[in-house]
């Protein structure tokens, strides 16, 4: 049919104008005014980088809260890529999403390890999940579920060395373990996994760290006595995998470090371990406009123009997870988070502190008396790079400091209304890319662009 022929309903002559067709459905990825890039690329080489630090272990990614706010599938996938062979999740949903969206045992194991009585243990087993056991109540559950389902599950003993969170406790470990091996002769389940978490590894050289291996040694070590023998053991997380090559054992479980964040700033910028942020937060300018010196900015006045000047408004805020601790001005003058205005510093661009309060869905930047931007102009709040302390594009790290938090809670809060764009597809093989297509967990607000 030609572009100026159309169908009519029934009954509708011939020549007469039928009603009017319905408007397309508005794109919100191409409506609404910023985007957070997502670099599949940067997250495969992160996840190089460390399996590099951690060469005599296997690489778990952890993607739990939407892989630390990266989009759950595509980040997912862009770790495999980097050689992860594990995956993990907090919440059983999670790893299920990951099944359903097509990433089986052939592209990756599966853990999950957050869950309270009745959570869906049936489906997990069902699904080849890896479920985690931290307390004596959960190793029946999981038994029963494996029986409903007619197959074996597999288990991870979460031992509590000295996190004082989840897991069991060494006192109660004799126990759970009598129950597993009874379980595991019954085939009702596998124990593929005995591990913990660290309370310091962000404090390198803390005592804590090698005395916590110390407890999952005697940990592994029980368990051989009572008959329960696991594959792996895993302690690591992003910074001890850095950091601590003694709590490497057969698992590394990184989670900021894959998405190219350092979990020990102190000790550097991302690139010193050979990562790169894999998210870019941009948007455009809604509102540039003069005001006069002495003119208050945003709510309660928390900063005042020392000028004539420009204000520009980011149609951004806590709404789209900005941290309002963000804000800048206030009774004791808080610089806030810092914004790129124009190309990268040095090449001209700038960066500025937002001026004032953040707001649900706004932040103004004061963008000086001689500013040339104009509404539409794209501005950068974090993105790859050192940060500002080296003359560098601004990082999440850059926006926890002026918030007073950590860059894990800056990228995971990102609002879901804030579209995700997955660049770098070509480092997917084309498996990889079929699932991305047809992912069936993806929000409307998230597209993939092959770059």
């Amino acid at each position: 049919m030609s572009d100026t022929q159309r169908t009519t309903p029934a009954g509708t002559p011939a020549g007469a104008p039928g009603p009017a067709a319905p408007p397309a459905p508005a794109d919100p990825a191409l409506d609404y005014p910023a985007r957070a890039v997502v670099d599949l690329a940067a997250i495969r080489d992160n996840v190089r980088a460390l399996a590099g630090c951690a060469p005599s272990a296997q690489v778990m990614a952890v993607v739990k809260a939407d892989a630390y706010g990266h989009g759950l599938v595509a980040s997912a996938l862009g770790a495999l890529a980097g050689g992860a062979t594990w995956l993990g999740t907090a919440q059983p949903s999670e790893a299920l999403a990951l099944r359903a969206a097509g990433i089986g045992v052939d592209r990756a194991r599966v853990l999950t390890w957050l869950y309270p009585p009745g959570a869906p243990l049936r489906a997990l087993v069902e699904a080849d999940v890896d479920v985690s056991l931290a307390t004596r109540w959960a190793v029946d559950e999981v038994v029963s579920a494996a029986r409903a389902a007619g197959r074996t599950a597999r288990v991870h003993l979460a031992v509590d060395t000295g996190l004082g969170r989840n897991g069991i406790m060494p006192a109660d470990l004799p126990d759970v373990l009598d129950a597993v091996a009874r379980a595991q002769a019954e085939g009702a389940v596998q124990a593929v996994g005995l591990w913990s978490h660290l309370a310091f590894a962000d404090e390198p050289g803390h005592p804590s760290v090698v005395a916590q291996a110390d407890v999952l040694d005697e940990a592994v070590r029980l368990a051989e006595r009572a008959g329960v023998v696991p594959e792996l053991r895993h302690l690591a997380n992003s910074a001890a995998t850095l950091t601590a090559p003694r709590t490497h054992y057969d698992l590394v479980r990184p989670g900021l470090a894959v998405w190219g964040m350092t979990p020990v700033p102190q000790l550097g910028p991302p690139s010193r371990y050979g990562l790169r942020p894999a998210m870019t937060l941009e948007a455009r300018l809604a509102t540039v406009k003069r005001v006069p010196g002495g003119h208050g900015v945003s709510y309660s006045h928390h900063y005042t123009t020392p000028q004539d000047t420009t204000l520009g408004v980011v149609p951004l805020g806590y709404g789209d997870g900005i941290p309002r601790h963000g804000s800048g001005g206030g009774p004791a003058g808080a610089p806030g988070g810092p914004v790129l205005v124009g190309a990268r510093p040095g090449d001209g661009g700038r960066v500025l502190r937002v001026a004032g309060r953040v707001c649900m869905d706004q932040l103004v930047l004061d963008l000086g008396p001689d500013a040339a931007e104009r509404a539409g102009d794209v501005v950068t709040l974090f993105g790859a790079g050192d940060g500002v302390e080296h003359d560098g594009v601004p990082t999440a790290e850059d926006w926890a400091r002026a918030a007073g938090t950590i860059s894990y809670e800056i990228t995971t809060r990102l609002g879901a209304r804030v579209p995700r764009e997955h660049v770098g597809t070509h480092v997917l093989d084309d498996g990889a890319r079929a699932l991305l297509a047809r992912d069936p967990s993806r929000q409307s607000t998230e597209r993939t662009v092959r770059a």
